[in-house]
């Protein structure tokens, strides 16, 4: 005759629970460490290539001018990122004089996209010009140029957008560039640009 088979111990049920357990700790890590160095998503590279003002004037202390901006934005993840909420703004003394939505678009995943922003400025009053001379150098590393005032303004991009993770999650990117443009009044002549 055979034995009756006895029920298993308490002991044996928890040894498998703790064993479960851990295994279960280990997939998660597992899952977080390829998450973070493969799928977790980057904000967008930004670059400014030029900076051009291809319209430019003076009269009674105003300033007009069309501004033009070329980019580089580049997409470091494995998925598409699509930006819709994008600004660039230009200020002046420390006033906003110019401002500008950049459309909605999509960017694949590891590629390159190249802008270009141009718009129309709206007059404003020109504040005292500085004075340039060989070997000036104005804030951020601008160099001046020979003989001739300048003015400076700041252009501030802003790329808004979301990233797609394994195809179920959504995550928000922004990237940001601002840049000190050097101006001669004389002809609207971009002298440098720092970002």
């Amino acid at each position: 005759m055979s034995k009756p088979q006895r029920p298993p111990s308490g002991r044996t049920n928890l040894a498998s629970c703790i064993v479960a357990t851990i295994f279960l700790i280990f997939v998660v890590i597992v899952i977080l460490i390829v998450y973070f160095t493969v799928f977790k998503p980057k904000d967008p590279k930004v670059a400014v290539s030029a900076v051009q003002l291809p319209s430019f004037s003076v009269s009674n202390g105003t300033v007009n001018f069309t501004f033009s901006q070329y980019v580089s934005i580049r997409n470091p993840n494995r998925a598409l990122f699509t930006h819709y909420d994008s600004t660039l703004q230009l200020i002046y003394s420390g006033s906003q004089v110019g401002f500008m939505f950049i459309p909605a678009g999509k960017i694949d995943a590891g590629q390159t996209q190249y802008m270009a922003a141009t718009f129309n400025i709206q007059s404003f009053p020109l504040s005292s010009p500085t004075a340039a001379s060989t070997g000036t150098t104005f804030a951020d590393g601008i160099t001046g140029y020979r003989g001739g005032p300048t003015m400076e303004i700041e252009s501030r991009m802003e790329m808004a957008g979301r990233v797609r993770v394994l195809h179920f999650f959504t995550h928000h990117v922004d990237a940001k560039s601002g840049c000190k443009v050097a101006i001669a009044v004389s002809d609207g002549s971009v002298l440098g640009f720092h970002c």
